[in-house]
Order: structure tokens, then C-alpha cells, then sequence
């Protein structure tokens, strides 16, 4: 069965396998609630988590802004089921199982009003640049005038700019080989592979396998800069520029036109 206890457990499990990949991912997130604080300049901002998992990002967004209004939003059956178990009683926080590539999406968040910023995290990267370029589309039509749109991902420039590519990439590298001298936490297939075998998960796991689009990634679709800028500027966000950084790792921000 799958208790608050359990979905505690695997969402911690699951934040330190993605600490992996992301030495400075405690980092990137206070950056970006930063944004959403100053940016919204409301204590109460409604907010869209794209790409959602289990809540990491909503868990601590309303941590920092109780007053706010999360639609955090996912196609994994598993890590839906996940957040929740942990969050399902959190003031503010509501899980919605939609995918981003199915048009017409954004009518299934049960908005009451226009939403001050949309946020995601090493989520986006999944999706093929068509794909990509109508979920920001639809986005633009339910954020408000001056809305934010936030996204924490690895994002090149190799495409544009090779040199600072490397440059950037032997940053991130440098980084994870300090912070993990002594060893590294599991990777993404190991948690995966533990979590398949958890009896208390075996419903959340058939689901996740029925759901062919949830349980398989065909790897980083859209993982340069350029990509996310030109979709996001087609889209009709105005300004586009990058918060916080450290080697390819960045805080991508747009302010709806």
C-alpha cells in the first residue's frame, strides 16, 4: 500500500538520485523561487509546475509562499501517485495528470484566472521541438500579460556557440567530479529499477507500464538554448534571458508579451 510514509521515502530517494545529475539543484531551485517571489510581487501567485514528478519543486515553491496556488502537472502515473501520497493534504497544491503533448492541455488545469508564472525543471528537455514549440503556445494563452515562465534544465549552446559549449559542459563536469569524489548517489535507472520492485508501488508501476508515453524517453529532445528561445519568442514572449547559471545548467526566464 502505498503510504504517506512510503511516498516519503521515494520522493527523498528520488531527490538525491536527481542530485546527481545536478550538484547544484538545491541551488537552481531557490534561484528560481527567488523569480517567482520578486517577479509575481504577490504573496499568493497561481503557478503551473510543467513536468511536475513527484513535487519537489511545488513541495518547496509553497514552503516559501504558502499563500500561493500550485497546479503541478505530470503524465507519470507512478510519480503522480508519489506526490500525492506526500503532498496530497498540502494547502494549495493541486496534482493534474495531463500531457503536454496532447493539444488542448491547458483546458484540463481548472484555472479560475490567468496564472502569474509557469515553472519547470530538467523536465522540457524530453520534448521534440514540435512538440516544444505548441506546449509554449499554449502556455502564452494562460498566463497573464507580464507572466513568467521559468525553466531549470541543461541547456546548450554548442549550436551557436561551440567553444563556450565545451566550456560550459567542463564547468558542470568539474563540479559533479567535487561534490562526488567519494562516490556518487544512484542513477536515474537504478531508482527506477528499485522502485519496480516495491509491492507497496505495484499499482502505481502497472499503470506506469500501460502508459507507454510515461515509462519511455527517447532522450533529450530539445536540449539547446536556441531551441527554447526561438519557441518561446514564436510563442510571444518578449523578454528571454538566463537568471542564474553554472556550466550548462541554467535558469532559462521569459515575461509573456
Amino acid at each position: 500500500m502505498l503510504t504517506f510514509d512510503v511516498a516519503r521515502d521515494w520522493i527523498d530517494r528520488w531527490d538525491r538520485q536527481q542530485e546527481g545529475y545536478l550538484p547544484d539543484r538545491e541551488e537552481r531551485f531557490t534561484a528560481l523561487i527567488d523569480a517567482v517571489e520578486a517577479g509575481t510581487g504577490r504573496p499568493d501567485p497561481l503557478v503551473i509546475d510543467l513536468g511536475c514528478g513527484p513535487g519537489s519543486l511545488s513541495a518547496r515553491l509553497l514552503h516559501r509562499l504558502p499563500q500561493a496556488t500550485i497546479v503541478a502537472v505530470d503524465t507519470d502515473p507512478l510519480l503522480l501517485s508519489l506526490g500525492r501520497a506526500r503532498y496530497g493534504d498540502t494547502a494549495g497544491l493541486r496534482f493534474a495528470d495531463l500531457d503536454l503533448r496532447t493539444p488542448g492541455w491547458t483546458a484540463g488545469l481548472g484555472l479560475d484566472r490567468p496564472a502569474d508564472v509557469a515553472v519547470s525543471t530538467t523536465a522540457l528537455h524530453w520534448l521534440p521541438e514540435h512538440h516544444l514549440r505548441a506546449v509554449y503556445r499554449e502556455l502564452a494563452g494562460v498566463l497573464r500579460p507580464g507572466g513568467l515562465f521559468l525553466n531549470g534544465d541543461h541547456l546548450g549552446v554548442d549550436d551557436t556557440t561551440p567553444g563556450i559549449g565545451r566550456l560550459e559542459i567542463a564547468v558542470h563536469q568539474m563540479e559533479e567530479r567535487r561534490r562526488f569524489a567519494e562516490g556518487r548517489p544512484e542513477d536515474w535507472r537504478q531508482w527506477w529499477d528499485a522502485i519496480a520492485a516495491d509491492p507497496a508501488l505495484a499499482d502505481a508501476n502497472a499503470a506506469r507500464d500501460s502508459r507507454t508515453s510515461a515509462a519511455n524517453h527517447s532522450g533529450s529532445e530539445s536540449a539547446h538554448l536556441s531551441t527554447h528561445v526561438g519557441a518561446l519568442r514564436e510563442a510571444g514572449f518578449g523578454e528571454i534571458g538566463t537568471l542564474w547559471q553554472r556550466g550548462n545548467d541554467r535558469l532559462l526566464c521569459a515575461i509573456r508579451s
